[in-house]
């Protein structure tokens, strides 16, 4: 199976969603002869072989069912296991649009981490891109070129296991874009440089606190990098109420303690004037933190 390419049913081998509701989602492998629970009960795989995807499937013992969905990058994000903290779908669409990523594009990655935005990044390049992604830690990278390979888009993606701060990338001349979710980015922003095509292309830098942020930024203007531009996405749910508004008192209303005696006596009402209803969008008293600051430059050259 791929990422890329949807199919209808499902096959021994295929990763599968299961959808049980908004906040429950979780990923199982399709493997003949074994069981999955869940809180509605037991699923078993073989009898998901062969079923269309989107297929409503009753669990066993009765207590409920689920959806079973075709994967893809947004539903991989929410339900793969985590090896490091990942960048979520809000930032990884920002980051795809400002990237300017499109079928076609070569770009690299440091760190690759969980996989979340490597999914999405090959998603967008497919079929004719290609992704460099690093990492430091060996499991993590032997653990990724599996998930991909499993997934069917690994010839879309090359992985090595490489600090790029102290050792920088091993491609030259070959990227339109790079992105770095590391630790120290300024260190690797003028190896990043040397990745780039002969005719520039743009950089986005991940970064969880302000002072990277102020340190990248530094080093990306001294790098010969403009357009310099940080933004933060942040998701805040309104509750929408129906609020009751009073009447606005001009001093003259009915049985108001402000009124005037000097207001015309056409103009003052016989009763009291009634409020009126209005949906609202209402911000909860706390929101909580933000998701990390996302860096973009641009690199041209004559």
């Amino acid at each position: 199976m791929s990422f890329n390419q949807y199919k209808d049913k499902i096959e021994e081998g295929d990763t599968v969603i299961l959808f049980l509701g908004v906040d429950d989602t979780l990923t199982i492998r399709i493997k003949h002869g074994k069981t999955h629970q869940t809180r509605y009960g037991a699923v078993r795989h073989a009898d998901l072989i062969g079923k269309q995807y989107g297929s409503r499937i009753t669990c066993i013992g009765g207590k409920g069912w689920l959806h079973v969905l075709h994967p893809t990058p947004e539903l991989w994000t929410i339900t793969l296991p985590h090896r490091t903290q990942i960048i979520y779908s809000i930032d990884i669409s920002m980051i795809t649009l400002q990237l300017d990523l499109k079928p076609g594009s070569i770009v690299c990655e440091s760190g690759t981490g969980s996989g979340s935005l490597s999914h999405a990044i090959i998603r967008s390049i497919a079929p004719t891109g290609h992704l460099y992604t690093y990492d430091y830690h060996q499991q993590r990278c032997d653990k990724a070129r599996e998930e991909f390979t499993d997934h069917g888009i690994g010839d879309l993606v090359t992985v090595s296991c490489r600090d790029v701060c102290k050792d920088g990338f091993d491609v030259e001349h070959i990227a339109d874009a790079v992105f770095l979710d590391l630790p120290v980015p300024w260190d690797a922003i003028k190896s990043a440089k040397q990745a780039f095509k002969l005719q520039g292309g743009k950089i986005c830098s991940f970064s969880p606190c302000i002072e990277q942020v102020q340190r990248s930024c530094d080093q990306l203007r001294e790098s010969g990098f403009v357009e310099v531009t940080t933004v933060e996405c942040i998701a805040r749910p309104y509750d929408v109420k129906t609020i009751c508004l009073p009447p606005y008192n001009m001093g003259y209303i009915e049985g108001s303690t402000e009124s005037s005696d000097d207001a015309p006596t056409d103009t003052k009402p016989k009763s009291s004037l009634k409020g009126f209803t209005a949906k609202c969008g209402i911000l909860p008293k706390e929101t909580a933190g933000h998701t990390g600051f996302l860096t973009f430059a641009s690199l041209y050259t004559e």
